[in-house]
């Protein structure tokens, strides 16, 4: 028999930090929701544009 001992929630959020670094801004309301907007049209998500637009500008 095996047992699989399953890692804390802190050992997992210890990993994760090692692999993501948070982006955060504040935005005015009335933009931000005009671009929620746009991005639900295109069924974007906020993380999907962002990631987007730093690969465009990581390439130039």
């Amino acid at each position: 028999m095996r047992i699989i001992v399953e890692k804390s929630r802190a050992d997992y959020f210890k990993e994760r930090r090692k692999k993501t670094k948070a982006f955060n801004v504040e935005i005015e309301r009335g933009k931000m929701e005009e671009f929620e907007k746009i991005l639900s049209e295109q069924k974007k998500t906020k993380k999907q544009w962002l990631d987007e637009k730093i690969s465009e500008e990581l390439k130039k």
